[in-house]
C-alpha cells in the first residue's frame, strides 16, 4: 500500500505538470494492431500484437511500471464467443527519473494478446476486432494519458499465419520472458529482501537485475546486488513495505539485454551470496563467456549426433546409404550432392523440433527434448513408419526413397538422400547420447539463434558419416564391391528395425494402455496388408501403384486418432521398486530424505529412452547395487518422464538438463553429485563406499 501511495502520488503530480490532452498534442506513442493470421481456424486461436512506437524522448511502461506510470488497458469490443487473453509484455529496461524506478520502453516494443475463436464459425466469416487502448507516455519530465482506438477485421479461414509478418512476430516472441520452469525462493531478513534463482553454474548470463511484479516485494529505486552462489543467482536489494507478509513473489528476471526469465518464487532457504556477477554493458543477449557455453553445448551435440549413429533404429538406414554410394562406384559428384542432401535432412528435421520446442517453452510448456514422444499418436507414427522400413528392408516391397535402390544412385536420388535424413532425424533424436544431455540443457537457456545452432549441430553430427562418405574418396573406394551380398546384407538389417517396431508398440501399450497398444498394432497390420500388395504388384513387373494402399493408410489413420492420449492403466510416474525398491520422485520427499541426513541416489528415466533403459538392466537394477545402498541406508527415487510430467520437466530444467536420463548423489552436507550418462555397477557401488 505504501508503494502503491508514493506511485499515485507521483503520478498525480507528474501528470499536472503535463496534462494537455492527447487529442490535442497528438499521439505521443502510436499504437497498431497486428494479426499472425488474417484469417484464424474457427475453433483455434492467433496472436495479435499492439504495437507501440514511442517518440523520441518519450517511453511507455510495463506491467508493473515501478515507482511511477500506469500499465497498457484495453477495453475490447468483440464478436460473439471470441476471447482475449492478458497482455504479454516484453523484457522492460529501467529508467530512473528524481530518484524513482521506471520500468520503460524507450524503442518500439510490442505487447501479444492471445485471440480465441468459437468453433462452429463458417469460414468467410468476418470478424471486426475493435477495442480502445489506454497508456501513458512519458518523457523524464512530463507524462500524457493517452488513448486511441484499436482495430483489425478478420476472417475465419484455414488459420495459416501470414508468412510475410513471420520474422515480425519471432523478433516479438524472442523478447519475451521465457519460463524459467523451476521455482525460485526468497527471504526477508531485516530490511534486505534476497532470491534465489535457479540458473545453472555454466551459463554465463549480463546485465542481472530483477524486476517484480509482485507489489510491494522491493524498494524498487534500491541497488541491486547480485551474486553466484553454484548454480544459484542470487539477488539482494533493500525490501518493500509489504514484502514480509508475502507468500509468492512473481517477477522476470533479466540476464541480458532484452532477455529475460519469468519466475515465481516461494518463501525458503536462500543461500549465501557467492562470486559477484558483473554487469554488462554489451547490447547482445549474449556475452563472451555465453559464447564460450554456445561453442560447448555446439561440440556437445555434435557428438551426441555422432555417437547416435549407433542406434539400432539408425544404423540401417546409414548402412543403406553407404551401400548406395557404392552402387553408384566412382560418381563424386554425386555422392557429394546426396551427401550435402542427406546432412540438409537431418539438420532441417532437428532445427524443425528444436524451433517446436522453443515455441512450447515461449509459450509456458515445461517440455523438454523428446517432447515428441509423450504423445502416443506419435508413438504410433513411428511405428507405422519403422514397421513399413523393416518391410521394405525385409524384401516384401521397394521403395528407392528408404532402400537405396538404383534410383537413389542416380542424379535424382537427392530428394531420396533428403527424406532419408530426415527419416534417421526424427526417429533417432530421442536416443539422447552421453553427450547431448547438457548440451541440449544448455540450449534451452540461451538465445533463439544460439539455441537452433546447438539443435542444427545435432543434426549435423547424425550426418557426418555419410557426409565423410560423400567428401572423401578413399572412405568410398574402401566400400565393399557390389555383389548379392548386398541384398543379404539388406535383409538381414531389417532385423533392428523389427526390433524397433517391437519397442515403439511396447511403448505405446505404456503410454496408451493395452487397448492403445492393439490400435497401434492393427494399425502396423492394415498398413503391412497395403505394402504386401504394393510388393506383389511390383513383383508381377506392373506399373508401380500406390493406390492399393490409401485403404489401409486410412483406416491406420482413423486407428492412429483413435488412440487415446491417457493411458487406460497406472499412470507411468507410479514406478515400481525395482531391485533397489526405489520410489516416485518428488521434491518434497527428496527434501524429506535429505533432512533425515540420508544420501539420496535420483534418477530420471523414460520408457522411450534407449540408453535410460539399457542403464537400468545393465547397471542399476542389479543386486550388487541394491546390497550396497541397502548397508549404506541410500535411499532411492526415479522421476519417470515417459509422459512428460510437468513437475519433473522444471526440475530436469533446475539442473540444466532439457531431456533424461539423468543421475545425481545427494550425500547430506555436500553440493549434488551428477554422475555421467553412461553407468556401470561399479560407478554406483562406489558411491556407496
Amino acid at each position: 500500500m505504501i508503494a502503491f501511495g508514493c506511485r499515485l502520488m507521483t503520478m498525480l503530480g507528474l501528470m499536472l505538470i503535463g496534462l494537455a490532452p492527447a487529442s490535442a498534442q497528438g499521439l505521443h506513442i502510436a499504437p497498431r494492431l497486428v494479426a499472425e493470421s488474417a484469417e484464424p481456424a474457427a475453433g483455434g486461436a492467433t496472436t495479435l500484437a499492439l504495437v507501440m512506437k514511442p517518440a523520441p524522448t518519450w517511453h511507455g511502461y510495463w506491467k508493473n511500471p515501478g515507482d511511477s506510470g500506469i500499465e497498457t488497458l484495453i477495453d475490447w469490443k468483440l464478436p460473439d464467443g471470441v476471447t482475449a487473453g492478458e497482455l504479454a509484455y516484453p523484457v522492460p529496461h529501467t529508467l530512473i527519473v528524481a530518484g524513482l524506478m521506471n520500468y520503460v520502453y524507450e524503442g518500439e516494443y510490442a505487447q501479444l494478446i492471445q485471440l480465441k475463436l468459437p468453433a462452429g464459425l463458417a469460414p468467410g466469416t468476418t470478424l471486426p476486432i475493435r477495442g480502445t487502448a489506454k497508456w501513458l507516455a512519458c518523457t523524464k519530465e512530463i507524462c500524457v494519458p493517452e488513448k486511441a482506438d484499436i482495430a483489425i477485421d478478420l476472417k475465419v479461414g484455414d488459420g495459416r499465419a501470414d508468412a510475410a509478418l513471420a520474422g515480425n512476430f519471432a523478433r516479438w516472441r524472442a523478447a519475451m520472458p521465457k519460463p524459467l520452469g523451476s521455482e525460485g525462493r526468497f527471504a526477508v531478513k531485516g530490511e534486505t529482501f534476497r532470491l534465489a534463482v535457479p540458473i545453472p553454474a555454466k551459463l554465463d548470463v549480463a546485465d542481472v537485475y530483477f524486476f517484480p511484479l509482485t507489489d510491494g516485494a522491493i524498494d524498487y529505486a534500491a541497488p541491486q546486488a547480485v551474486s553466484r552462489n553454484g548454480d544459484n543467482l542470487i539477488v539482494e536489494v533493500k525490501a518493500g513495505g509489504g514484502a514480509a507478509g508475502l507468500n509468492e513473489v512473481d517477477g522476470v528476471l533479466r540476464i541480458g539485454r532484452d532477455n529475460g526469465l519469468a519466475l515465481s518464487a516461494k518463501p525458503g532457504e536462500v543461500p549465501a551470496a557467492g562470486a559477484p556477477v558483473t554487469a554488462s554493458s554489451e547490447g547482445a543477449g549474449i556475452g563472451a563467456g555465453g559464447v564460450r557455453t554456445a561453442l560447448l553445448a555446439l561440440g556437445g551435440a555434435i557428438l551426441g549426433g555422432l555417437l547416435l549413429n549407433v542406434m539400432p533404429c539408425v544404423f540401417p538406414i546409414l548402412s543403406l546409404k553407404a551401400l548406395s554410394l557404392a552402387r553408384a562406384g566412382g560418381d563424386g559428384r554425386g555422392a557429394r550432392h546426396e551427401a550435402l542432401a542427406y546432412a540438409a535432412g537431418a539438420v532441417a528435421t532437428c532445427l524443425a523440433l528444436g524451433g517446436v520446442l522453443l515455441a512450447l517453452r515461449a509459450g509456458g510448456e515445461a517440455a523438454g527434448w523428446a517432447f515428441q514422444l509423450q504423445d502416443p499418436r506419435v508413438i504410433l507414427l513411428l511405428l507405422l513408419l519403422t514397421a513399413a522400413i523393416a518391410l521394405n528392408l525385409a524384401g516384401l516391397f521397394e521403395l528407392p526413397a528408404v532402400a537405396g535402390g538404383q534410383a537413389l544412385a542416380a542424379k535424382g536420388g537427392t530428394h531420396g538422400a533428403f527424406w532419408t535424413g530426415a527419416l534417421a532425424a526424427f526417429i533417432a533424436t530421442p536416443c539422447t547420447g552421453p553427450f547431448m544431455g547438457a548440451a541440449l540443457g544448455a540450449a534451452l537457456v540461451l538465445p533463439a539463434a544460439a539455441a537452433l545452432a546447438v539443435f542444427a549441430g545435432l543434426g549435423l553430427g547424425l550426418a557426418l558419416p555419410f557426409l565423410a562418405l560423400g567428401f572423401v574418396p578413399a572412405l568410398r573406394r574402401r566400400l565393399p564391391r557390389p555383389g548379392p551380398w548386398m541384398d543379404r546384407l539388406r535383409r538381414i538389417l531389417a532385423i533392428p528395425m523389427f526390433l524397433t517396431a517391437l519397442g515403439l508398440a511396447w511403448l505405446l501399450g505404456q503410454q496408451a494402455g493395452v487397448d492403445g497398444m492393439t490400435l497401434g498394432l492393427s494399425a502396423a497390420l492394415l498398413t503391412g496388408f497395403g505394402l504386401w500388395w504394393v510388393g506383389r504388384r511390383q513383383a508381377t513387373g506392373r506399373a508401380a501403384a500406390w493406390w492399393p494402399l490409401a485403404p489401409a493408410a486410412a483406416a491406420a489413420l482413423a486407428l492412429m486418432v483413435a488412440v487415446p492420449r491417457e493411458p487406460a492403466v497406472a499412470a507411468a510416474s507410479q514406478a515400481s521398486e525395482g531391485a533397489l525398491g526405489a520410489q516416485p520422485f518428488s521434491e518434497e520427499k527428496l527434501a524429506a530424505l535429505q533432512a533425515e541426513g540420508r544420501p539420496v541416489f535420483v534418477y530420471f528415466t523414460a520408457d522411450w529412452c534407449l540408453s535410460c533403459k539399457v542403464n537400468e538392466k545393465v547397471a542399476i537394477d542389479r543386486a550388487e547395487v541394491a546390497k550396497a545402498f541397502a548397508d549404506a541406508n541410500v535411499a532411492v527415487l526415479v522421476g519417470d518422464w515417459t509422459k512428460g510430467d510437468a513437475a519433473i520437466g522444471r526440475f530436469l530444467n533446475q539442473q540444466g538438463r532439457s531431456g533424461v536420463p539423468l543421475y545425481l548423489f545427494y550425500r547430506p552436507g555436500r553440493p549434488v553429485e551428477t554422475l555421467p550418462q553412461v553407468l556401470t555397477p561399479g560407478t554406483l557401488t562406489a558411491l556407496a563406499a
